[in-house]
């Protein structure tokens, strides 16, 4: 297909939490505008499943009051993992399942038997409906009759692609993400997939960059587009962090992709570290490559023990959590992470701090945390982090001085949509880092570390 002159991109970015809608300038990188809403979960039968009408009425409206504002000659989509639409001819044959639903833990005892080794997907097995393959399986086996009637199997990202365009097609990234269903060093489908006779129900694969065809004329003609507005098939969220630095940075290095999970992803590195057992795994990236890779609910857990408060915090406020040995151990996010069976817990009195110091205490939580996962992901020599944490430049100095290595905090917020803005491959500046943070120079940091870790047990 011809490529237009691409000039403004807007970006359907559907995270966890919230969904937003960016436009960028393609050559610049920048951001122009950009709308957002919560991403809600509709707890009703058959089961917790995405409100799909809601973000469909979100992106539509969205893209029309773009276009009216600025203009919009493509469209590009990122998306969380863990999702796949169950397509029948032109419409759901199921709701999509969100994944933190915890029935699909009832297949898991069948499916244990059937899903294929780690050495095969580098998939570990995660619980609630974390592992897709779990999802589908459990789908497959509690709703067999509208199961029966399924044509096509659409990993997120492409659900919204098909919707958009009316073209149906895989891509490797979102299937290659702890899936279960996808082989990275094969670089095809698991043994899953062929056993349960699944592979027919697999669209044809197109890389994330490929124009899938444009926005389908009634949609155009409804809110205002042009009839030739090409769609990118899209990537899934991390692997879209993770696309600035591809060829820009020198290997090794790792990029660290915050929201409501925090992902740490190491271009270079070797898989030979990780652990199926600690939530470590490979990615695969948008040219098909095992990315080592390792994360905890970084985001969910900072909800957890901060609500809505971002203080201000300090080097001052550093030292004291370390010098008064305060510790959070842990995680406050169930079954996930480097440490999946340790329950969250202060150690120390909590009450007496007050926000500022607590912040502190977050931050060193979440700076180990990260330090710990870049030992599973086999650490780059170079660390960038992006999304929220990007901003917390306390969390960023004690890294520094945990790892060794320079950090750099993203200078934009919106990694995931910037990443996959630049799926159209359009000429684009030059990728400049940001300074180096300076590390956190408490000589006790690091006796401060080696204690928590030995509670953490």
């Amino acid at each position: 297909m011809t490529r237009k002159k691409i000039k403004h991109i807007a970006v359907i970015d559907i995270g966890k939490t919230n969904a937003k809608l960016v436009l960028f300038d393609a050559m610049t990188q920048t951001q122009i505008d950009v709308k957002s809403c919560s991403n809600k979960i509709v707890k009703q039968a058959p089961y917790p499943h995405y409100d799909i009408d809601r973000l469909w009425e979100f992106i539509m409206l969205g893209l029309y009051e773009l276009n009216i504002r600025h203009g919009i000659d493509g469209i590009s989509i990122t998306t969380h993992g863990a999702t796949a639409a169950l397509v029948s001819g032109d419409r759901l044959a199921l709701p999509i399942l969100d994944y933190e639903f915890d029935g699909v833990e009832d297949c898991f005892a069948a499916y244990d038997k059937l899903r294929p080794e780690f050495s095969e997907t580098l998939s570990p097995k995660l619980p609630i409906g974390l592992n897709l393959g779990a999802q589908i399986y459990w789908q497959s086996q509690r709703f067999e009759d509208e199961f029966s009637g399924v044509t096509d199997i659409l990993m997120y990202p492409q659900y919204w692609a098909w919707r958009l365009t009316g073209i149906k097609a895989s891509e490797v990234t979102s299937l290659g993400t702890h899936t279960d269903l996808w082989s990275p060093d094969a670089g095809d489908y698991s043994s899953l997939v062929t056993a349960l006779g699944w592979r027919e129900l697999f669209p044809p694969m197109r890389k994330a960059s490929d124009i899938l065809g444009c926005v389908k004329a009634e949609i155009a003609e409804g809110i205002g587009l042009d009839a030739d507005t090409p769609v990118v098939c899209g990537i899934h969220d991390s692997n879209a962090s993770l696309l600035p630095y591809l060829g820009a940075v020198k290997p090794s290095f790792s990029v660290i992709s915050s929201g409501t999970w925090t992902i740490h992803m190491t271009v270079g590195g070797s898989t030979s570290g990780l652990d199926a057992a600690r939530d470590s795994l490979a990615n695969v990236d948008a040219y098909g490559r095992a990315v080592p890779t390792a994360r905890f609910m970084g985001g969910r857990e900072y909800e957890v023990l901060m609500g809505d408060e971002n203080p201000e915090i300090g080097v001052a406020d550093l030292d004291f959590i370390v010098g008064q040995d305060v510790f959070i151990l842990p995680s406050f996010a169930a079954g996930v992470g480097c440490f999946p069976n340790s329950t969250g817990k202060w150690v120390g009195d909590e009450n007496a701090l007050n926000m500022r110091q607590r912040g502190a205490a977050v931050a060193l939580y979440l700076a180990m945390m990260s330090a710990e996962c870049l030992t599973l992901a086999e650490c780059g020599e170079t660390l960038i982090v992006e999304g929220p944490l990007a901003k917390n430049t306390c969390y960023l100095s004690v890294l520094s001085a945990l790892t060794g290595k320079p950090v750099h905090g993203s200078q934009d917020a919106t990694g995931t949509s910037i990443g996959a803005s630049m799926l159209f491959e359009t000429e684009t500046a030059p990728l400049v880092l940001s300074d180096a943070v300076k590390p956190y120079g408490n000589s006790e940091l690091g006796e401060y570390a080696k204690k928590w870790l030995s509670l953490v047990g």
